[in-house]
């Protein structure tokens, strides 16, 4: 039980990683198998062993460490399957397990200390028992957030729970082992002084952490900061002596090297969380800005510094304790030393890529060699017992490798960096520009600079307008000032900021100015709605002596879909799914828990045309829930794209300003509603402009059963939408949008996609087929050919026939809804075929909006 359970955490972080897009939670459940699993089983081990080391207390108790294992890891598994699957019971057995083996284990320490002989080491005992007592603390948070509590009490108790988990039960064991850990994975004395600055350390850091409590728990956010701060100055009471040894003793090992390199993360990142969080306190004084920046930086905490450390201390302390002799823990050091350098210079350098403000695939790439980096320790463990146990030692014992190897193969991780990043940015081309145009037009420069500074907000660039001297040098400096929109400029002559997040800045040289020109936001529909910027160039203008400037071409452009492209008489692509239709039936339970996560991917939308669709769980539209009145919904939503996003969620009333609001790329907020009335209802993103981001896909379909609704042999759903095709990959074409010149009307998001896959009934079956007109812009008038409605429902009550019986000699032949509107039809087909269903707007039939339902005996 000591070592085979963190093989197995970290064998999970890395294909938690690998199938992260198909499971719930993925990041949660990333952190958590590292941080919770292979460093708390860790923790429970190594602290031990430590603790019995430094006063010399008799072995302990093979079971009873075994037992205490078991338990822990178990409790472990359960939150790890309960938080994602929303099983908030299971969660909470999995926490009372976790607790007690903590508890337990914090128990044996304290004996310890009062049955061991004194050690100058002592204070390392406590730095474990606080640690411990912490965790105790942060189970209690991590369940209380398990149950969904809402916000801003989710992000507040967030803050609490990283607090007490990642700088406590984590950073307090780290910080405690490493006084003497570090010196002796370098094989020199402790500096003088170390013990001292240890016993001081734990004070501060506890008043750091309690700070940080105490902020959540009296709601000033402002004690945020200075509680980070404290923390960091214990920290630095911590690292000024191990930097003083490694400065006397350099690592030479990986090791040593993956120690030195985790403890620079940990006082590399508290600095810069200090420096964000005190910003967003000071211009926002907002909780969830605070959160935002955590769960920014959380996983390079976790990677950079919890992973980098648990390995270095497990490639030192696993050959020691096998023991054997000399002989043989030099061999297996060795075996475990394996490509060190190479390994460190991936992790760290990827590591760094990835927090630097890079394209979305360059950041994949390098942070795919980051997890193959720190995977390989796996391979490399199993390697170093297996070699260990089939060969004496002696036989394997070699001189140590030469510098120039090791230099050798930190050259090759730079080299291998690199090319992923020229590799991530090879496979977005468009992301990393090209050069920009001459701005001067042939005029003389003045020598003279106007510098500006524009802000970003509100879809607006505030000046609009900027008059620059002709021949003048102009410098422009934008500042995203907006709380939750991602913004950008991009000028005609092709300068372009690249996507700004909330409080960024970027600068932009324009160079000599001789015309006018027009600047805009690039993201999706903000120009349209006034994200605009006018360059005057002002005064006369001097003629060039020389040749001049050459005049500038007009960009072409790239032809957009929907002229003379027949998309209605095709057949999908191979491994095209058509949606589908059926209503999914009525989740069990009161209370449903659901993680929406946000993308931005490619996907075919009509045969041979493919878009760049904005999703809710990968489909456009989105999840169909399905419920009954009184039950509650918890949305937990993602965003993993690249814009700002949000959802509404018409089946609930809640304040818009709570939760409507939207979250940047990388953020989340969980949104809980109940449920009052019938009806199908509609969710959607409410990010300006709100009509683009439902048409490029976000919306969807919440069907909430009336208490009297009678059973249906088969019950479908379908949800009328529009598309505007932009060039092909591409997303929704604003000018179309606002023009209302759809290229398509479609149920369920793809073009006639019931003529490719109809909907199957047989005859004198019952047939209910839920309606909703997700729009953004056009009506809906629902027909069948061929079948007439004998009960129809509209907007949460009856129009023709009852819940007690279908209307006897009434019929309806068309359910008409306006956008946003819902309601269902109801009919039995009384003899075989194939009946169409379409939208009576005929244009929009013939746009795609139309399908058949196929009857058979």
């Amino acid at each position: 039980m000591r070592d085979l359970p963190v093989v197995f955490w970290l064998l999970g972080v890395a294909v938690v990683s690998l199938v992260h897009p198909f499971i719930p939670a993925p990041r949660w459940l990333m952190i958590h198998l590292l941080v919770l699993g292979a460093a708390g089983h860790s923790i429970l081990v190594w602290s031990r062993y430590f603790a019995d080391t430094l006063v010399r207390l008799p072995a302990t108790p093979r079971r009873a460490q075994s037992q205490r294992l078991l338990l822990f890891n178990a409790g472990v598994l359960l939150v790890a399957i309960g938080v994602p699957g929303s099983l908030w019971w299971l969660v909470v057995v999995g926490a009372l397990g976790i607790a007690v083996a903590v508890g337990w284990h914090v128990g044996t320490l304290i004996r310890g200390l009062r049955t061991g002989f004194a050690s100058r080491f002592s204070s390392t005992i406590w730095f474990y028992i606080a640690a411990g007592a912490l965790l105790l603390v942060g189970v209690t948070l991590g369940t209380w957030l398990a149950a969904d509590p809402g916000e801003p009490l989710h992000t507040r108790l967030q803050l609490a729970h990283v607090a007490v988990n990642l700088l406590g039960w984590i950073g307090l064991t780290v910080l405690g082992t490493t006084v003497t850990l570090g010196p002796t994975m370098l094989r020199t004395r402790i500096v003088e002084g170390a013990e001292k600055h240890s016993r001081q350390a734990l004070p501060v850091l506890l008043g750091g952490i309690a700070l940080v409590v105490a902020a959540v728990w009296a709601d000033v956010v402002v004690l945020v900061p200075a509680g980070l701060l404290l923390y960091a100055a214990g920290v630095a009471l911590v690292a000024w002596p191990l930097g003083r040894t490694a400065w006397r003793k350099p690592p030479v090992s990986f090791p040593s090297w993956s120690l030195a390199a985790g403890m620079v993360w940990l006082v590399g990142l508290l600095l810069v969380l200090v420096a964000q969080v005190a910003w967003d306190v000071s211009h926002s004084g907002s909780w969830l800005e605070v959160g935002r920046t955590f769960e920014q930086y959380i996983p390079y905490l976790a990677a950079g510094f919890v992973a980098q450390v648990l390995l270095g201390a497990l490639s030192y302390l696993i050959p020691v304790v096998l023991g054997g002799g000399p002989a043989a823990v030099r061999a297996t050091n060795r075996d475990l030393d394996a490509g060190g350098a190479l390994r460190v210079s991936l992790t760290n350098l990827g590591l760094l890529v990835c927090v630097l403000p890079v394209p979305s695939l360059v950041r994949v790439v390098a942070s795919a060699l980051v997890l193959a980096a720190l995977a390989a320790f796996v391979p490399i463990l199993l390697r170093a017992i297996r070699l260990r146990r089939g060969a004496p030692a002696d036989a394997r014992e070699t001189t140590p490798r030469p510098h120039g190897q090791t230099t050798g193969l930190a050259v090759v991780g730079l080299a291998l960096v690199m090319t992923a990043v020229a590799f991530g940015g090879s496979l977005d081309p468009a992301s990393l520009g090209g050069p920009p145009k001459s701005a001067a037009d042939g005029v003389i420069a003045t020598g003279h600079t106007t510098t500006v500074t524009v802000e970003a907000k509100d879809m607006r660039f505030t000046p609009a307008r900027i008059e620059v001297p002709v021949g003048d040098r102009l410098v422009i400096r934008v500042e995203n000032t907006d709380r939750t929109d991602v913004h950008d400029l991009v000028l005609e002559t092709g300068h372009d900021t690249g996507r700004l997040a909330p409080g960024e800045s970027a600068v932009l040289d324009v160079g000599v100015v001789g015309r006018n020109l027009d600047g805009w936001c690039s993201v999706v529909g903000h120009k349209q709605m006034g994200m605009v910027l006018a360059i005057e160039a002002v005064g006369s203008p001097v003629a060039a002596t020389g040749p001049g400037t050459p005049p500038v071409a007009d960009d072409p452009g790239t032809d957009a879909h929907g002229t003379g492209h027949d998309m209605t008489m095709g057949e999908p692509a191979d491994g095209t799914v058509i949606p589908d239709p059926v209503l999914p039936p009525p989740e069990p339970g009161r209370v449903h828990r659901h993680t929406f996560t946000v993308t931005e991917q490619g996907m075919e939308v009509a045969p041979g045309i493919t878009q760049e669709m904005w999703t809710y769980n990968g489909s456009a539209p989105g999840p169909t829930l399905h419920g009954r009145v009184g039950d509650t919904f918890v949305i937990r939503l993602v965003n993993e794209g690249g814009l700002g996003h949000s959802i509404d969620f018409h089946a609930g009333q809640r304040a818009p300003d709570k939760v409507m609001v939207t979250i940047p790329p990388g953020e989340s907020l969980t949104y809980r509603f109940t449920a009052t009335r019938a009806g199908i209802w509609m969710y959607h993103c409410s990010s300006m402009p709100m009509s683009a981001h439902i048409a490029n896909g976000l919306f969807g379909a919440v069907v909430i059963d009336p208490p009297d609704l009678p059973a249906a042999d088969k019950s479908y759903v379908l949800v009328q939408s529009e598309h505007y095709y932009g060039a092909e990959g591409q997303p929704v074409d604003m000018d179309k949008l606002l023009a209302e010149e759809p290229d398509a009307v479609v149920f369920n998001g793809y073009v006639n996609a019931y003529d490719h896959a109809p909907l199957q009934v047989k005859v004198g079956e019952r047939v209910r087929i839920w309606l909703l007109d997700a729009g953004p812009n056009r009506p809906l008038s629902f027909h069948v050919v061929g079948g007439q409605f004998d009960r129809t429902w509209l907007e949460g009550d009856w129009l023709l026939g009852s819940a007690e019986a279908p209307s006897r000699t009434g019929g309806s032949q068309a359910l008409a809804l306006a956008v946003a509107q819902g309601g269902f039809v109801e009919m039995v087909f009384d003899e075989p075929g194939r009946y169409p269903l379409v939208n009576h707007v005929m244009i929009d039939a013939e746009r795609g909006a139309h399908g058949v339902i196929e009857v058979t005996r």
